[in-house]
């Protein structure tokens, strides 16, 4: 039956902002950026190369990948609350666990898979989906919004994780982690987020009216510029060559991405670098992600869906940029330019491209496609870190996985300029084609 009983003077998709902005800057704070400052105590108390060590992140990501495939489809059907709920369970099991691991596979285990599924179900594209769920004209502001309050995380909690972990040991850290997590994202969960669409509610996306619809000629499924959207099916999208060139960029994005992640305090260190000022230096990354996101987020309500492209090949190219400056001057002061630019680009390309799933497929598979996205980058969000680690191993040396990030970033641009939104859908008297 439908709910008529949410009118108030504050849209409710703004309290789904609210809520998944917190959960997503704990959970990206702790069990994603994290994780680079539990790296090399991790390693040296269990006596792990570096390349044994990446495999958590491996596993992570094959944990996040499989969590894709089947939470979207979940999301769908059932709503975003429940699986919010269920990843933050799993978050908070996982970190408790990492207190009594005492062997690769433990870690392994408690960490790429518990945390891997935790964070995925809870802090990322369940509560994307929650949030574009619910938005269509105010779309790119709503999920920017969401990704700024991420961005913070790097400024205010890596450098009190790093400390932490150097007065208390990981062990600690991870159990602190595990409580705050619990006691803060589980009552937002579920009170905040909706499990349903604002139709079910008798609403429209945006807090819109049926008058304020009316006077810009919009439908409900109509964007702020004032291109209709189609709504595809998940079977529809995955036979758009739309689908696999973004699928191709996000390839590219991450074959060297791990630099910036993972093996990013360890670079720092390796350098003779204090691992709090290290943390407060991988934090540029994300602190410097989030005027880029929010100015991202207004621009990509007024841009065109067929210009957005070009905003995603500018974000790449920034973090192309970025790289050679460093590599051009090798200096320690020169990495402050290369991770602002960094964060930049990719604030500008994760913060265009989330929303441009619904731009260009609607909203009705939103979750599925989403999730999808997460499962076929699976193999190598699995094996860069662990290939990185190893090239290390043997080279005593970041430097060729630098050359590489650039290289990617660059590739990405130029084929980012060519992904143009799919054609319309047609449908013919047996089934639905794609003009493509």
């Amino acid at each position: 039956m439908i709910k008529n009983d949410m009118k108030s003077k504050i849209f409710p998709g703004w309290w789904i902002v609210l809520a998944s902005s917190v959960i997503g800057f704990l959970g990206v704070g702790i069990a994603n950026a994290g994780l680079s400052v539990f790296f090399k105590p991790i390693a040296a108390e269990l006596d792990l190369s570096r390349a044994a060590a990446s495999w958590a992140a491996g596993i992570q990501s094959l944990g996040q990948g499989i969590s894709g495939l089947t939470g979207g489809r979940a999301t769908d059907r059932f709503g975003p609350r429940r699986i919010v709920l269920i990843g933050v369970i799993l978050l908070v099991i996982g970190l408790i666990a990492m207190f009594f691991i005492k062997s690769l596979w433990a870690f392994l285990i408690a960490w790429g898979l518990l945390v891997g599924i935790g964070f995925s179900f809870g802090c990322t594209f369940v509560t994307d989906t929650a949030i574009v769920k619910w938005f269509v004209r105010r779309s790119g502001i709503a999920i920017n919004i969401k990704f700024a309050a991420q961005g913070l995380s790097g400024l205010c909690l890596l450098p009190l994780i790093a400390w932490l972990t150097n007065s208390q040991g990981w062990r600690f850290s991870c159990v602190v982690a595990a409580i705050v997590i619990a006691v803060v994202c589980i009552p937002l969960t579920w009170f905040l987020i909706k499990p349903q669409r604002p139709e079910y509610y008798g609403l429209l996306p945006d807090g819109d009216t049926k008058e304020m619809v009316s006077s810009r000629q919009q439908q409900k499924n109509t964007w702020g510029t004032g291109n209709e959207v189609d709504e595809y099916t998940f079977k529809q999208t995955l036979s758009s060559s739309t689908y696999w060139l973004l699928i191709f960029i996000s390839y590219l994005a991450g074959v060297a991405a791990p630099i910036m992640g993972v093996h990013c305090i360890p670079f720092l260190t390796d350098r003779g670098i204090d691992s709090v000022q290290a943390a407060g230096i991988m934090s540029i990354t994300l602190t410097a992600g989030i005027p880029a996101r929010l100015i991202t987020g207004f621009l990509l309500d007024r841009v065109k869906t067929s210009n957005l492209r070009f905003m995603i090949a500018i974000g790449f190219l920034l973090q192309a940029v970025g790289v050679v400056l460093f590599l051009i001057t090798n200096s320690t002061a020169m990495i402050y330019v290369w991770f602002f630019l960094y964060g930049v680009g990719n604030g500008m390309c994760q913060g265009v491209v989330i929303p441009l799933w619904a731009r260009y497929f609607g909203r009705k598979a939103y979750g599925a496609i989403l999730g999808s996205t997460m499962a076929t980058n699976v193999p190598i969000a699995v094996a860069a870190p662990v290939l990185i680690g190893w090239i290390y191993d043997r080279s005593g040396s970041y430097m060729s996985v630098i050359i590489a990030l650039a290289v990617s970033s660059g590739i990405a641009s130029i084929i980012a300029t060519m992904i143009k939104p799919p054609r319309e859908l047609r449908t013919t008297n047996s089934e639905t084609i794609i003009l493509d």
